[in-house]
């Protein structure tokens, strides 16, 4: 059984279609990575998974549990936490008030804030320091120590890298992969860096204008031309224009 099951999900706000009819499997232990430009569905495929998006779903399925219309809060205290694009810190509290807010609706597990200070040791003397004083970089951790203090088995990361500089960017998806490593924690990552989701991941899906339009290991994906030129910048052959990327962009060799 898979941790995570999803099949023909489509999303909407309003009147607006967001997702098209997407089917998706997930294990236990992954580090799976949802990439594609800005706008391409990313973000609301992690919110129709926590419960934030209208849905229209076949099965949406965790451990084997639909939890298609349950709750936020509901789908949290089943292990799913979410660490949102922004981190989204409550600004009026300080680090420490951050993280005990995550630990609002408890599961049986063993992070603490002594724990989570030990995962982040540069929050220990931040830890009175309001959300909104801090780093982009202390921001994220303390955006991933919350998530962590509600226990969960899987977590959700909405673009982990947005608007940190690159060694910090290296240094958040090193502590996820030792989370992921050591502690046994799912991660589920949408993210534009894509060099860097793929690096760290064991399976992608690129999503485009709402679908999927391809996916595959990690490696594959990476090493995969179309993959190369339309996101990650590498082109083979004698070099294009801006013009001719344009064109080329708009072929889409995977949807022929």
């Amino acid at each position: 059984m898979s941790l995570l099951e999803v099949n023909n999900l489509s999303a909407f706000y309003g009147d607006f279609q967001a997702l098209f009819n997407i089917d998706f499997t997930m294990e236990e232990g992954e580090t799976l990575a949802v990439i594609g430009a800005n706008g391409a569905g990313k973000s609301t495929f992690l919110k129709t998974i926590t419960g934030l998006v209208d849905t229209e779903v076949d099965d949406l399925n965790y451990k084997g549990v639909s939890i298609g219309g349950l709750s936020a809060a509901d789908i949290v205290g089943l292990g799913i936490a979410m660490v949102p694009e922004g981190r989204r810190l409550f600004p009026s509290l300080n680090v420490e008030e951050n993280l005990l807010m995550g630990g609002y609706k408890r599961r049986q597990g063993h992070w603490t804030l002594d724990r989570i200070y030990e995962l982040f040791p540069a929050l220990v003397e931040r830890r009175t320091v309001p959300g909104t004083a801090l780093s982009g970089g202390e921001q994220q951790m303390t955006a991933v120590g919350r998530a962590l203090m509600a226990r969960p088995k899987m977590i959700l990361l909405d673009e982990p890298s947005l608007g940190l500089a690159p060694q910090l960017v290296e240094e958040i998806f090193d502590i996820v992969q030792k989370l992921n490593e050591s502690e046994g924690v799912t991660f589920l990552l949408a993210e534009q860096n894509t060099n860097m989701a793929l690096k760290y991941a064991d399976y992608g899906y690129i999503l485009e204008n709402g679908r999927v339009v391809m996916d595959g290991n990690a490696a594959d994906l990476r090493d995969n031309e179309d993959v190369k030129e339309f996101y990650l910048g590498i082109a083979s052959g004698e070099r294009k224009s801006f013009k001719d990327v344009k064109h080329y962009r708009r072929r889409k060799r995977w949807l022929a």
